[in-house]
């Protein structure tokens, strides 16, 4: 049975999920799919347990928790999920709409779409040293997802970005000892997480090597320590007991490349109006899209949700005037949010 609906959102991150909320606030429902087994994208599949400090009205916040919040957020409009299977197929269809199918051989014809895919079909970039797979969920690891785990290890963490400056930040205590290694001593994330950092090496709570890892040291099966070629230092020995790698992700687009769409090396060219693509009907939000002065964060992909949300109204009521209502104030906001504020005198 091909399942009929105003939209598609393709991802389940955190930017599908808040577009899922602006779609209802204007009446529109719709169907989620996602190639992961559970919502959450990144958050949920890569760093769980992360803390987040740039959400509006959250100091701090873990990812997997803002997943959840979301979800609770959303539940007002019973969005459909279809969960552990990506969308392989988008076609024009010649009456309007799009028809599309899952890996699940789910079908849809779509007035419209969103893509909310993140970076894509995501892998970790490995730390290629041959052999060292055996140890891979062991004791090397490119994603937190118990904390614990790590606790009174000597840890080495390899990366100079957002990620693996967070987890220095959030095991360095708890550590029998900490070592961060990074190619050079510019780092990619935060200028506070640097600064933080830095204070940490300051006061001897960290190594801090600028360099590569180039070798691995084992004794009796199990990982025992890193060969660092440093940049200043020479040859230098690194005792680890874990390894957290942080390289990055390799965006691999899959599907998505395949149908049609304008791209920016691994994004989705969109407007800064309606965020819709090339392909009248389809927008993009969020880290999967590119437009002159795009960040990657998450609250500018819920902006990006908003208005494309706005332009999804518009399109399946042409001619008709898309009103601008507060939720603070809106009584049709209520009665699809089904809150009852209470009243003042």
């Amino acid at each position: 049975m091909t399942l009929q609906t105003d939209c598609v959102i393709i991802g389940a991150g955190p930017c599908g999920l808040f577009q899922v909320f602006e779609l209802g606030l204007l009446g529109i429902r719709a169907h989620v799919t996602d190639a992961l087994p559970v919502p959450g994208g990144q958050c949920a599949e890569l760093y769980p347990d992360k803390p987040i400090y740039d959400i509006p009205a959250w100091p701090v916040i873990g990812a997997r928790e803002l997943v959840d919040k979301l979800l609770e957020q959303i539940k007002p409009f019973s969005p459909d999920f279809h969960l552990g299977q990506q969308v392989t197929a988008v076609k024009a269809l010649p009456e309007g709409g799009f028809y599309l199918r899952t890996s699940q051989n789910t079908e849809f014809h779509a007035k419209t779409v969103v893509i909310a895919g993140g970076v894509g079909a995501f892998q970790p970039v490995l730390l290629k040293l041959d052999g060292l797979e055996r140890f891979t969920d062991r004791q090397v690891f490119y994603k937190v997802k118990d904390p614990a785990q790590h606790r009174g290890r000597h840890l080495v963490v390899l990366g100079g970005g957002d990620s693996a400056l967070d987890w220095v930040l959030a095991l360095a205590d708890t550590a029998a000892s900490m070592t961060l290694i990074h190619r050079s001593d510019a780092f990619r994330a935060q200028d506070a997480s640097v600064a933080r950092m830095r204070a940490l090496a300051a006061a001897g709570k960290l190594r801090l090597l600028a360099g590569h890892v180039h070798a691995y040291r084992e004794s009796a099966d199990r990982l025992t320590g890193l060969a660092v070629k440093t940049v200043t230092e020479g040859e230098r020995e690194v005792p680890a007991e874990h390894v957290l790698v942080f390289y990055g992700l390799s965006p691999k687009l899959g599907p998505i490349a395949e149908w049609g769409l304008n791209l920016n090396k691994h994004q989705i060219t969109v407007d800064t109006e309606k965020f819709e693509t090339s392909t009248p009907g389809i927008y993009a939000v969020g880290d999967i899209n590119s437009y002159p002065g795009k960040k990657k964060l998450i609250l500018s992909g819920f902006h990006e949700a908003a208005l494309a949300a706005f332009a999804i109204k518009q399109r399946l009521n042409p001619g008709e005037k898309v009103a601008l209502q507060y939720t603070t104030t809106s009584s049709l906001m209520h009665q699809r949010l089904g809150v009852h504020p209470p009243k003042t005198e």
